[in-house]
């Protein structure tokens, strides 16, 4: 039986990272998927096939000519993308895959694979997300104001994901996503 494709976006400092790890360790079966890159990795942060799959420019520019991204970005002048054969071959083996990806990313995938299943991690408010990206204290006030400014408009996007789960409670919000995999994948049977 073919895996599921499950998408999770949402601003930065909400907690998808967190659901989405709790929520895999829980379910079993699922891969997360590794972007690629064309940075070069951060020495004793970054590990090949973990973090991201470092190739070359020249590498992902043809991967690109070929259609086997699912969606690409540059970024800071670096370009990082999800590739479709490492994708389709975790799911053509059964296993269920995750992308956290923005929501640009996410109508990208959505359009090349719309059996894809989407859900938008949400903030409780604005305010919250706010003192979220605080007590991470890893940007400064410039970066924070830039990230809510763009949280509020991923959040205008929210409506076009099959699910929303709004993480008010760390562990509440892991098992409702924990939930639509469950149900997602009863469907499929």
């Amino acid at each position: 039986m073919r895996g599921n494709l499950f998408i999770v976006s949402g601003p930065a400092g909400v907690g998808k990272g967190t659901i989405v790890s709790c929520a895999m360790k829980r379910l079993g079966n699922m891969q997360f998927s590794v972007s690629c890159t064309t940075r070069k990795p951060r020495a004793g942060i970054d590990c090949e096939g973990k973090t991201y799959h470092f190739i070359t420019e020249e590498e992902f520019l043809r991967d690109i000519e070929t259609g086997n991204f699912l969606e690409y970005a540059n970024v800071h002048g670096h370009l990082y993308g999800t590739r479709r054969d490492i994708v389709e071959k975790a799911l053509k083996s059964g296993t269920d895959v995750i992308l956290e990806i923005d929501v640009q990313g996410a109508g990208n995938v959505k359009s090349k694979m719309p059996d894809a299943v989407s859900v938008f991690i949400k903030p409780p408010s604005a305010d919250v997300l706010r003192e979220r990206l605080l007590k991470r204290g890893s940007e400064n006030a410039e970066e924070q104001a830039l990230r809510l400014k763009n949280a509020e408009e991923e959040i205008k996007h929210a409506a076009e994901y099959d699910y929303i789960v709004v993480n008010d409670d760390l562990e509440k919000a892991i098992c409702e996503f924990i939930n639509i995999v469950n149900k997602i994948k009863e469907e499929a049977k």
